[in-house]
């Protein structure tokens, strides 16, 4: 987006709300067995993505409240896809993991999702899936400013 017009920035804004919107609307179709809340779903991609973290830090990513993300996590302790222990560091927090069943739910997610643009991306002519393949990695950079730098250190590479 030379220039980073007015415009160009509405126009992406706007593109990925709605194939963001479509994403989550779509899921059910490849998914249909799916019932957890997308609040959820992206408390688990969090843990996905770091592994062990404390509620405050997962609030804080997830730019939510602390007593929010307490309430997801009891939810999915419950549903036995997260487990909660001491943080070793401090006793009174309490460090979340994903469980086999929610790693098992997390990959069963993504595959889901994978599929769903997969099948989407067949029904696009070649110049326009390879546009959007050379996009790639111009998102990943841009998802990448977009993140808190706290976020950033504590991912995996």
């Amino acid at each position: 987006m030379s220039g980073d017009s007015g415009d160009e920035v509405a126009a992406l804004t706007d593109v990925v709300a709605r194939l963001r919107r479509a994403l989550r609307a779509s899921i059910r179709t490849d998914y249909p067995a799916e019932s957890l809340p997308i609040a959820q779903v992206e408390l688990l991609q969090a843990l996905g993505d770091v592994p062990s973290e404390r509620i405050g830090d997962l609030a804080a990513q997830l730019r939510l409240a602390a007593n929010t993300v307490s309430g997801l996590a009891s939810q999915l302790i419950e549903a036995g896809l997260v487990d909660r222990q001491a943080d070793p560091a401090d006793r009174r927090a309490g460090r979340l993991t994903l469980t086999a069943a929610g790693r098992q739910k997390l990959t069963d997610w993504q595959q889901a999702h994978e599929r769903r643009i997969g099948s989407a991306l067949g029904t696009l002519s070649t110049a326009d899936r390879d546009a959007i393949t050379a996009a790639v990695p111009a998102l990943a950079r841009l998802v990448a400013t977009l993140t808190p730098a706290t976020v950033r250190r504590s991912a995996p590479d």
